[in-house]
């Protein structure tokens, strides 16, 4: 009975987070997803904020009237309605004080004003002034968003419709699913641009799972919206730990997406510092003098304008210069150089990463492998990301494999993902939390007791230095898991083979009308074929 109605509870928070996405979208009219995207995200951070400061005024009425409190001013209810507007009883709760015409209501109030964009912008500089952590975070384009008249007061009165009266769980945790429910759907409606922001919780909470953080710096050093730092902070609540227990530190270099992180943290309730302005990591680190327990990315893959000419004689490359035309072992090395002693660093990259030896990479990556800082690889099912087709890895990476667990300097473990996962559509794969659960016990068991763990066939295997030697430092698992045992799936062999049969005639349609798409493209700009 209990399970029974979880499982409705949840498909009505889902049901609910759905319609409201589907009737945001339909106000966007002819908006490209990726401005639309801030406008509905930043209104959403101003709903949450507002509702936040609403509810702590309602427990500030309850104290300063309330006999039996410290707080109690008397009986004049006039003194009661002062201490309401009075900022000390806000800040030391860690709420964002939130000035009267920056208010939902008030905001709501004018929602059919032919100038609520810029009434909008108004308040979030108002906010801006009255909240230091929030300066220079808001992304103020209300005024100038072209949208039809009358639109954007629909989406002021859509957003209203998100409600906290009567809830178990608190308006942060609410608005901080519909906030993460939204940030998927925008990738997915922006595609390929809209994924260089969002990695999939899913893929985030294996990082996590693998990583185990519980305590201390966490950091990313291309934080997109945030995503990691929300996996690690649900990862400690959920092992008994305190969300205090761990401080982040981040760095992003798109302006528009690095505020999208201070929205996305402040929606949490989460404290982090994201350095003082957006920068290029290699270029501009926000936090030079920092170290750090452990570090989760996944840093755009083989982006090949980095800027690496710059970088020559850069300390941090220990392992060997990184090729100018591909960030990878850049990325690897960074992360590597930001580590404390004993820290740990999860990492997503494209396959090639883990095997190739163009412009000196298997160089680097054989030393590596000598310098003992490979601690687990993982390669995962194909159709995770919504922004690429490209196959990912996990790296996991430290700089001493004595520390946290039992003594595995001279091991690496190998683990074959890539047959799990359940596909959600034809095109999009999910790790389930059963196999994330399955992959985080196995690291767990290896790490930390030798007589737990087994080398399983086709799934993991622990690796000695010499045999890492013997496969030329590739470190791609399959060489090392071995095969899978095949059970028999149940399908009859014909409804298969018309399956499979089927989806290939749709891929090879697909492909023809790319082909003739790129055709017409090219005929279009005067090269003809």
């Amino acid at each position: 009975m209990i399970k029974s109605q979880q499982k409705k509870k949840q498909a009505s928070e889902q049901d609910f987070k759905a319609v409201l996405w589907a009737s945001a979208d339909k106000l966007r009219n002819q908006m490209d997803a990726a401005e639309y995207k801030h406008l509905v995200l930043g209104l959403i951070f101003l709903k949450y904020i507002s509702d936040t400061f609403a509810e702590h005024q309602e427990k500030v009425l309850k104290q300063v009237s309330d006999p039996s409190s410290d707080f109690y001013l008397g009986d004049d209810p006039s003194d009661h309605q002062s201490a309401l507007e009075e900022r000390d009883y806000y800040l030391q709760e860690n709420v964002f004080w939130v000035p009267t015409d920056a208010r939902w209501e008030s905001i709501r109030g004018k929602a059919k004003q032919p100038d609520i964009g810029q009434i909008i912008d108004a308040a979030l500089v108002a906010i801006e002034n009255e909240n230091q952590t929030l300066r220079g975070k808001l992304d103020r384009r209300f005024g100038r968003a072209q949208m039809e008249p009358g639109r954007m007061g629909e989406l002021v009165d859509l957003i209203s419709t998100i409600g906290f009266g009567g809830q178990e769980r608190s308006a942060k945790d609410v608005l901080g699913e519909v906030y993460e429910y939204f940030l998927g759907q925008f990738a997915t409606a922006e595609g390929k641009k809209g994924g260089q922001f969002y990695t999939p919780a899913h893929v985030v909470k294996t990082l996590v799972a693998v990583l185990a953080p519980d305590k201390g710096r966490v950091y990313d050093p291309c934080c997109g919206s945030g995503g990691m730092f929300v996996q690690s902070e649900r990862f400690i609540e959920a092992h008994g730990g305190r969300r205090d227990d761990i401080s982040i530190y981040g760095q992003e270099s798109n302006p528009t997406t690095w505020r999208l992180a201070a929205m996305n943290l402040a929606i949490r309730g989460l404290s982090g510092d994201l350095g003082r302005e957006p920068a290029d990591s290699f270029g501009r680190d926000q936090h030079p003098d920092q170290k750090f327990d452990y570090i989760l990315a996944n840093p755009p893959f083989n982006i090949s304008d980095w800027g690496g000419e710059k970088y020559e004689s850069d300390p941090r490359w220990v392992y060997g210069r990184p090729p100018v035309g591909n960030a990878n072992y850049a990325w690897l090395q960074h992360m590597l150089w930001k580590l404390r002693p004993g820290g740990e660093a999860g990492v997503v990259l494209a396959n090639g990463s883990m095997s190739s030896n163009t412009s000196g990479e298997g160089k680097i990556r054989e030393e590596m492998v000598r310098k003992d800082v490979v601690e687990i690889m993982i390669a995962l099912p194909g159709q995770l990301f919504l922004n690429t087709t490209i196959p990912v890895c996990l790296w996991f990476l430290t700089n001493d494999k004595s520390q946290r667990g039992r003594d595995r300097r001279g091991e690496t473990l190998f683990i074959d993902a890539r047959q799990m996962g359940t596909l959600v559509s034809r095109k999009d794969r999910v790790l389930t939390d059963e196999d994330i659960s399955k992959i985080g016990s196995t690291v767990s068991t290896w790490r930390n007791q030798n007589k737990g763990y087994e080398d399983v066939s086709g799934f993991c295997y622990n690796a000695k230095f010499e045999e890492i030697e013997k496969n030329s430092f590739v470190l791609t698992p399959g060489r090392y898991v071995g095969a899978v045992y095949e059970e028999d799936d149940g399908e009859p062999f014909e409804d298969k083979m018309k399956r499979l049969t089927s989806l290939l005639n749709e891929q090879q349609e697909e492909g023809a009308k790319l082909d003739q798409q790129i055709s017409e493209n090219l005929k279009r700009i005067g090269y003809y074929v």
